[in-house]
């Protein structure tokens, strides 16, 4: 999840026409909602796909996380937030101790919708050889097993949510497909100096490429789904050479497998991470005493300095590179707040330009590489439905209190590694160049909750609570 040194939505010459555009789709979307549900009630076939699946609709709430949130002190001012569910491994579509399978979520959601439209969030993340370059989400699955990937884990999934029970119905499932994979074959192969083994070997076998395209074209078959492709985040593709080029890693995996550039809905970005929704304090185009923002340690001639430009920027390359124009983005906003004390009130003293950019910046980490249970984050925006052009939705990918990973080497059963950019101690690597790994202690292993990082979100929040 770091770097290496290397306009908006929807045909959108009208769609960023504002407010009167909005409350157009709205009443759209509301018809079409009423369809829904009539079609739902005499079973006939689910409805008509809408533009953006968050509009006029409800969003699920996770009881199983909602649970854990209640019982922090303080929690139940976010426990009612809808979150992502996890399917991390071939064990969690059929549940696991402690948090219920698939079928259980979408019939709770469907007791939650009460007849009206309702999106369920559901992260598809089991690739063989996961998460290349990183240790802490390794997954059960080798480099290797793409047959295994493709009938016991992306078969079952798509098997349950063809049930017309969930097909036909008012739900709305919004599958975000393979966190991390697809900008790992950009960032981590070929010699570059962040390029490990694992990722080499996931270029050279194709496997990510394969199983990305596989899931679209097996979930998307469902009428009601909505496949998002994860793309990183600005500090990791905001950089000339990788922008283009992983544009075009994702159109070689919607097209690979039988799948089709509309079996895209859209793109992910931000997802587990912790980068800032909109630097207030500073831009890309700020020079200070004739040197550019650019130039600055913390930007690094990154084209971009925060998520919803980059957001915006990398769905409209998408769209340059042949996808569909009307393809949306989500930005994963659970924590990524950077409120409390330490957040600044205004720009920096431009006594030089890494002055202005860190004493502005609400993104407090020390590097933009860092991703491991980062100290001193907040819960940021909460879930919103077309909260700015392009922009889908804000939305809570990953649920706030539920580790990145161990601090140290945890024995489990889940396939999961201790990577040292989960340790405090740890001094860093070409990713974060060499700085401290900024997480906080005493980490469990991802996935798994995290109270003391739950306390830091809700202390840290913006907007505050």
């Amino acid at each position: 999840m770091s770097r290496t040194t290397s306009p908006p939505r929807r045909t959108r010459a009208t769609a960023l026409a504002g407010s009167a555009l909005l409350a157009a789709t709205a009443l759209t979307v509301s018809a079409l909602s009423g369809t829904a549900t009539a079609q739902a009630d005499n079973g006939r076939a689910a409805a008509a796909k809408v533009d953006n699946p968050y509009a006029g609709a409800r969003v699920y709430v996770n009881p199983d996380w909602s649970a854990k949130a209640a019982a922090e002190p303080g929690g139940s001012k976010v426990s009612n937030q809808p979150t992502g569910i996890w399917l991390d491994r071939i064990a969690a579509i059929n549940g696991t101790s402690g948090a219920r399978g698939l079928r259980a979520h979408l019939d709770t959601a469907l007791s939650q919708s009460g007849g009206s439209p309702m999106v369920v969030q559901l992260v598809i993340y089991d690739l063989p050889g996961r998460d290349c370059s990183a240790l802490a989400s390794n997954g059960e699955l080798g480099p290797n097993d793409i047959d295994k990937y493709k009938t016991q884990f992306i078969d079952p999934i798509a098997s349950i949510l063809s049930e017309s029970k969930y097909a036909n119905s008012n739900l709305r499932i919004v599958t975000t497909v393979e966190i991390d994979s697809l900008p790992n074959l950009v960032t981590n192969t070929g010699g570059r100096p962040t390029a490990t083994p694992q990722c080499d070997t996931m270029k050279a076998n194709g496997n990510y490429i394969k199983g990305v395209g596989y899931a679209l074209n097996k979930l998307g078959a469902v009428p009601n789904v909505y496949n998002y492709v994860d793309a990183g985040h600005h500090g990791w593709i905001g950089w000339d050479d990788n922008f283009n080029a992983t544009a075009q890693v994702i159109k070689q995996a919607a097209t690979a497998e039988g799948s089709t550039v509309d079996k895209v809905a859209g793109i992910i970005v931000n997802t587990a991470n912790y980068s800032a929704l909109k630097e207030n304090n500073f831009t890309i185009n700020d020079n200070v005493n004739g040197t550019t923002v650019r130039q600055s340690k913390w930007v690094d001639w990154n084209r971009y300095v925060d998520e919803l430009s980059y957001a915006q920027a990398f769905r409209q390359e998408l769209v340059n590179v042949g996808l569909p124009s009307n393809i949306g983005a989500l930005i994963d906003t659970s924590r990524n707040g950077w409120g409390g004390s330490a957040r600044p009130s205004g720009p920096g003293a431009k006594t030089d330009v890494d002055t202005y950019v860190n004493g502005g910046r609400y993104d407090r980490r020390i590097h933009i590489g860092n991703w491991c249970n980062q100290a001193g984050a907040g819960l940021g925006e909460r879930p919103k439905a077309a909260p700015a052009a392009g922009i889908d939705a804000y939305v809570w990918m990953k649920p706030p209190g539920e580790s990145d990973g161990a601090s140290s080497a945890i024995p489990n059963d889940e396939g999961k590694g201790f990577d040292q950019m989960c340790d405090p101690s740890y001094n860093g690597n070409p990713r974060n160049g060499y700085n401290k790994s900024g997480a906080l202690p005493n980490a469990p292993l991802s996935g798994h909750w995290f109270s003391a990082q739950f306390q830091e979100l809700l202390k840290n929040a913006y907007p505050a609570l």
